[in-house]
């Protein structure tokens, strides 16, 4: 009981680097209207993206796993759709870092 109450906690606490790794726009030109290249790389999602799908991923096995009770299974589908979100904003970002365009004009 007391490991699921340290888990919850923890989910809880990553919600904000979820969100942000959700919200920040891929290409911060084109975000703003732009149409040119961001030659930041995608590190500006990544830093936010890599400790959240750690954290969700992990918490979806564990809660997936533990299902004495309904809430278990809910929370876990929570974090596999806060998961698949995050995961799918830092392949944006990765795709878009080496694309072939990204490579020639800024590396």
């Amino acid at each position: 009981m007391r490991s699921m109450t340290v888990l919850y906690l923890a989910l809880i606490a990553a919600l904000p680097l979820a969100f942000m790794a959700v919200v920040f726009p891929v290409n911060a030109y084109r975000a703003q209207g732009i149409d040119a290249l961001d030659c930041d790389g995608p590190i500006s999602i990544l830093i936010f993206a890599v400790p959240a799908l750690l954290i969700y991923g992990a918490g979806a096995i564990l809660l997936y796993r533990d299902q004495s009770r309904r809430f278990h299974f809910a929370v876990a589908l929570c974090c596999l759709l806060l998961f698949l979100s995050v995961g799918w904003n830092a392949a944006l970002a990765i795709r878009e870092s080496y694309g072939s365009a990204s490579i020639e004009a800024c590396g």
